[in-house]
């Protein structure tokens, strides 16, 4: 996911979209454990796209 996209996404819809990528980072340890994961190089980019998602949200959110 680029960041150009991330930035185009409503806080709403970076929420969905954190929810859904946490989602996939538990499967994705859950078969790393096991020993059946196929792609480990998505281990990495799930992490870097939660990074960013939760970079421009926090930017989109006002300070409290």
């Amino acid at each position: 996911m680029k960041i150009d996209d991330v930035r185009l996404l409503t806080p709403d819809q970076l929420a969905d979209q954190l929810l859904n990528l946490k989602k996939e980072q538990f499967n994705l340890r859950f078969q790393a454990a096991t020993g059946q994961i196929e792609k480990t190089h998505r281990v990495g980019e799930i992490r870097k796209d939660i990074a960013r998602i939760k970079t421009v949200l926090r930017a989109k959110t006002p300070a409290a």
